[in-house]
């Protein structure tokens, strides 16, 4: 009898160790009906942590066709943010660009638009004569663009991208992934004025001339879906109908890629299904906001002996709604001794968030600027200054 009671107490446990698991992956597992069953490969990510919430074959590789764009006005944008171009500067249309088929917004040999311009172009028209135009201004040829399009995809982590061209048409040898879509969809999303081009529905190009140009975005869930900004549509007859969307609501912000739909209708249908279902779903829980202070880190023997800390990005914690936040807490955590020469995008510490004594997520700090060496000069005054120093 007392055989048997252990046996029921041993079968008792194993079935709580197996039963705990499965409950606590249960919170965090993808939803079990294919939102997306028309599409090649789908993925959900949450802009913020970059957690991905659904996905269907989300590493197989696939024509992006002008989902391609999206890297192309990454660039643009951190270009604009380096000081390289600006939004106002004029942009001379070459033959090559001139000459792009496809979606276009039919520049002429010649013609000079702004920096502005092109990018409303790119981001509401898909123009592939904007794209090879701005490609060749930052770049000097649409060569060399191509080849930073690569380089920016490998530093971004992008395993399963290669780039051909920046507008998509179709050619050998370029291809990417839902996931990897996602990826540089978060990252093009940080710079947080692209939505004014990606979430417009219509505008003008060449307003005061005699050929004023109507854009209409071929986005339409920016219309059509409350809160809906963005991003890039593309379609082939090889890649099928593609989608990267994006859409905000209170704190969350989550980015929907599908590839391979059969029709629009069925696109937007389909990313509109995921939306809903993120939105119903999860809510973000704020840390610190785009722009936010972190406070400051100090560098021994630098040119300046502190440095503000400011977020580059918002820093949140996906959950399932409903979940409870009284115990969440975070902690920054910067590197003891950081010495100079400090490079810029030099890592200087952390951010550790946790619920309770759990850690829950870390968000790596880099230095936002160069701090070079101080000169024996300088730290023989700084230490001086200190020495005679008295409070009134």
């Amino acid at each position: 009898m007392r055989k048997k009671g252990l046996i029921s107490l041993i079968c008792l446990q194993l079935c709580v160790m197996l039963i705990l698991p499965a409950a606590y992956a249960e919170e965090k597992k993808a939803p079990t009906v294919d939102l997306t069953p028309n599409a090649q490969s789908a993925v959900l990510m949450d802009a913020d942590t970059g957690t991905v919430i659904a996905e269907k074959n989300k590493d197989t590789k696939l024509p992006p066709a002008s989902i391609t764009k999206i890297m192309t006005m990454l660039l643009i944008m951190e270009a604009i943010d380096k000081g390289n171009i600006k939004m106002d500067e004029k942009v001379r249309v070459s033959e090559y660009a001139a000459s792009m088929g496809g979606s276009q917004i039919f520049l002429e040999p010649g013609e000079e638009m702004t920096v502005q311009e092109m990018l409303k172009g790119i981001a509401m028209a898909s123009g592939n004569d904007a794209s090879v135009a701005m490609a060749e201004k930052i770049a000097g040829s649409e060569e060399n663009f191509v080849q930073m399009m690569n380089e920016r995809a490998q530093q971004l982590g992008m395993k399963n991208t290669h780039f051909s061209n920046c507008n998509g048409l179709p050619v050998a040898n370029h291809y990417t992934t839902a996931n990897d879509i996602a990826v540089m969809s978060r990252e093009l999303l940080k710079h947080e004025g692209i939505t004014k081009f990606t979430g417009a529905y219509q505008d003008y190009l060449r307003k005061e001339s005699p050929n004023p140009f109507w854009l209409v975005n071929t986005n339409k869930l920016v219309r059509f879906y409350s809160g809906a900004d963005g991003l890039k549509t593309g379609y082939t007859s090889e890649a099928k109908f593609c989608l990267s969307a994006t859409a905000k609501r209170d704190n969350l912000r989550v980015v929907a890629v599908v590839l391979g739909e059969p029709n629009t209708k069925t696109r937007n249908a389909e990313v509109t299904k995921l939306f809903d279902y993120a939105f119903a779903q999860y809510t973000n829980y704020p840390l610190f906001k785009s722009g936010d202070s972190l406070g400051n880190f100090t560098v021994n023997k630098g040119q300046v002996s502190t440095v503000p800390l400011v977020a580059k990005q918002n820093y949140s914690i996906l959950m399932k709604k409903g979940t409870a936040t009284d115990n969440i807490r975070h902690e920054l955590q910067l590197e003891p001794n950081l010495r100079a020469p400090i490079t810029m995008g030099q890592p200087i510490g952390k951010i550790v968030v946790y619920s309770g004594d759990n850690v829950l997520t870390e968000y790596p700090l880099e230095s936002p600027v160069a701090v070079d060496k101080a000169s024996w000069w300088k730290l023989f005054k700084r230490t001086t200054s200190h020495m005679f120093h008295t409070d009134n």
